[in-house]
């Protein structure tokens, strides 16, 4: 019997698993395309191979280990990106195990792989004094600082990651009596993060100012699009390195986060009625490759994703006025 060969199956493995029968989110797809190509590139240097011939005997369980000894020594890659490339491999092998069961050795051993272990760092945030000292950075005066005061007050305030930050739309803002965002959330989740008063009086300004389409992007780039993750990484640490006053970010303790002061009000108390898992304040943590997200803890009040962006600088500091 002749085997499907590695285009083949690599195909039906984006086509028929992920899109058809698993109906994978876009985040997912992407993350194993970039898996993949990677790993196509790795193969193409070391085994000088093209995609279209490679045979899925090529990949064997050395093979994999060498590739991802690959991405943390030559890429500098963390031990969590590694863990997440090899997911995407796993995920690849069961179904070549059940799709070519003469593969089902060669499958059992690149399953085996385990994922590495790493020490997880405490999650930071930031004190009422360093929130309003980033909420003070961006410039009043010209319209991307308006845009990015309003996007750092809905992302301190609702602690959306950054995925769902970019990906609101104007009508995904509900404002008046229960003054609210919706998103999608992480697992098809639909989210409802409510706004304090001060966030919805300049939410409304900017949607005045934006006069957009209700399914027009509410934080747009200065071309119309939706921004990317680094213009957002870009602008929170603009905002850090212009914000004013003599504050530290505080870092918080094993198991005991450090309390901050942006929720006290009903996002906070709202927060706290939600299960762990379903939290609109968990905190994202984001890096060249992958985005970790935090569950907020039941009566802690957080900051959100792009807080922590700044909270994450090198300098720790805010510089003094």
């Amino acid at each position: 019997m002749i085997s499907a060969s590695f285009p083949a199956l690599i195909q039906s493995f984006f086509k028929d698993r992920l899109l058809d029968q698993r109906r994978a989110s876009a985040h997912t797809i992407a993350g194993y395309r970039d898996s993949f190509r990677l790993l196509l590139q790795f193969a193409a240097e070391r085994l000088g191979k093209t995609p279209t011939n490679l045979m899925i005997e090529d990949l064997d369980a050395p093979f994999v280990g060498e590739f991802l000894e690959h991405l943390e020594t030559v890429r500098g890659n963390s031990a969590r990106t590694r863990n997440t490339r090899l997911a995407a491999i796993h995920s690849f092998f069961r179904y070549v195990a059940f799709k070519e069961p003469a593969h089902a050795l060669l499958c059992q051993r690149v399953l085996a792989i385990p994922n590495k272990r790493y020490e997880r760092a405490p999650v930071e945030f930031l004190s009422r004094e360093e929130i309003d000292a980033l909420l003070a950075a961006p410039d009043p005066t010209t319209w991307t600082g308006r845009r990015d005061r309003a996007l750092l007050l809905v992302a301190i305030q609702t602690g959306l990651r950054v995925s769902e930050l970019i990906g609101l739309r104007c009508q995904d803002v509900v404002l008046g009596t229960g003054a609210h965002v919706r998103c999608e959330g992480k697992g098809r989740k639909q989210r409802s993060t409510p706004l304090r008063k001060d966030a919805v009086s300049m939410v409304k300004a900017w949607l005045r100012e934006r006069h957009g389409l209700p399914e027009d992007p509410l934080f747009p780039s200065i071309r119309g699009g939706c921004l990317s993750r680094d213009a957002v990484e870009r602008l929170s640490r603009e905002a850090h390195r212009d914000s004013a006053g003599p504050v530290s970010f505080p870092q918080a303790q094993e198991g005991q986060p450090a309390r901050a002061e942006a929720f006290h009000g009903h996002g906070a108390a709202a927060a706290r009625r939600r299960p762990i898992g379903d939290c609109p304040l968990a905190r994202t943590r984001t890096h060249g490759d992958h985005t970790d997200v935090y569950p907020c803890g039941s009566a802690v009040e957080g900051t959100g994703a792009v807080a922590h962006h700044a909270a994450r600088s090198q300098a720790r500091t805010i510089p003094p006025r």
